[in-house]
């Protein structure tokens, strides 16, 4: 009997690592495995590179970096950890790496606090064409492309800026949402954050410790519309509350390619069980303005969300233990205090 097809829930996540298809240079840490993904995990050295690329059809990453020209240097990151700079892309090996079954491919994301302090991440395979993207049967190590563009940010061996989610053969779309901003707050209350350049390190260990008049300035919306500034980076809120069952996993995606003034998300990924608390959620975007200054009013429509049928129920729903962002709504990353 054919297995079912749709996204890989934990315990079947568990199982891929049990069986070898998922490797690991240190043993899994409580909380790598969410309800539907994998984090993943840096290891001990990133290369700071010229520019990004992907390696294509015929090579490795490995190859590629021992041409000429392509990466500048080696960042060792033991010790105290290293700071990685704005405007700089480097290449982080991954402790994961893949040996793939037939009929299982994978996909990568930024987790939800890496894209809400504008870290850009993808993910590279050898002889990768596409970023994010593991074709079914890949056996090979995994890297992280990552490129801050707001603040730097110090990082360590084991730290998690991103994350994978498995699927069986093509899962089943059962919907899609549109979701749009929200500009009308409570009377006195922010509608977002925009990001102040040249504020400083964002230590990714630093749960709750960095100061969010430092990093962040408020925005109020005037008659219900805000200008975005071309290349600043902000965080607004949906209108609509997202709720994600626990058959069922989502993720962001552009609503109309062709309106390609600004970028309404980064990190897209929403687990069964996401919003499913009394109240709901709402999905906080990261948004980025163009070449030209833009007009986002309230209700403007940003973006979409696919849902997925998973192969079974998780073990474990978001909203349990861990789970920094189940019933928000304006919030930002989890680096940051109140």
């Amino acid at each position: 009997m054919a297995e079912d097809a749709g996204v890989l829930p934990d315990f079947e996540i568990e199982a891929l690592h049990a069986g070898g298809a998922v490797r690991c240079e240190a043993p899994p840490e409580p909380g790598q495995v969410q309800p539907a993904s994998l984090d993943l995990r840096l290891a001990l050295d990133a290369y700071r590179l010229r520019a990004s690329f992907l390696p294509g059809k015929d090579r490795t990453v490995a190859e590629m970096l021992q041409e000429p020209g392509i990466h500048l240097h080696r960042i060792d990151l033991t010790q105290e950890g290293a700071v990685l700079e704005t405007g700089c892309v480097y290449l982080v090996p991954l402790q994961e790496s893949l040996r793939l079954p037939a009929g299982i491919a994978a996909r990568a994301n930024p987790k939800s606090s890496t894209g809400r302090i504008d870290v850009f991440t993808r993910l590279v395979t050898n002889r990768g064409r596409a970023f994010d993207e593991v074709a079914t049967g890949y056996s090979g190590p995994l890297y992280l492309e990552v490129s801050p563009r707001t603040f730097p940010i110090k990082v360590r061996p084991g730290d998690r800026l991103a994350q994978i989610r498995f699927k069986r053969r093509r899962p089943e779309t059962l919907r899609e949402k549109t979701v749009s901003i929200d500009l009308q707050p409570p009377p006195g209350q922010p509608a977002g954050f925009r990001a102040k350049p040249h504020s400083g390190v964002i230590d990714l260990r630093g749960i709750g410790a960095h100061e969010t008049s430092q990093f962040w300035e408020p925005v109020f919306p005037r008659d219900g519309r805000i200008v975005l500034n071309p290349e600043e980076f902000y965080i607004l809120v949906s209108r609509e509350t997202v709720r994600v069952s626990p058959s069922e996993a989502a993720e962001m995606a552009p609503i109309a390619p062709e309106l390609g003034e600004f970028r309404a998300h980064y990190a897209g990924f929403f687990d069964p069980g996401f919003g499913t608390n009394t109240g709901g959620s709402r999905a906080v975007l990261e948004v980025r303005s163009r070449d030209v200054p833009f007009i986002l009013e309230h209700g403007q429509p940003v973006a979409k969300l696919v849902y997925e049928a998973m192969t079974a129920r998780p073990r474990s729903l978001y909203g349990s233990p861990g789970s920094n962002y189940q019933g928000q709504g304006l919030k930002l990353s989890k680096h940051f205090g109140p």
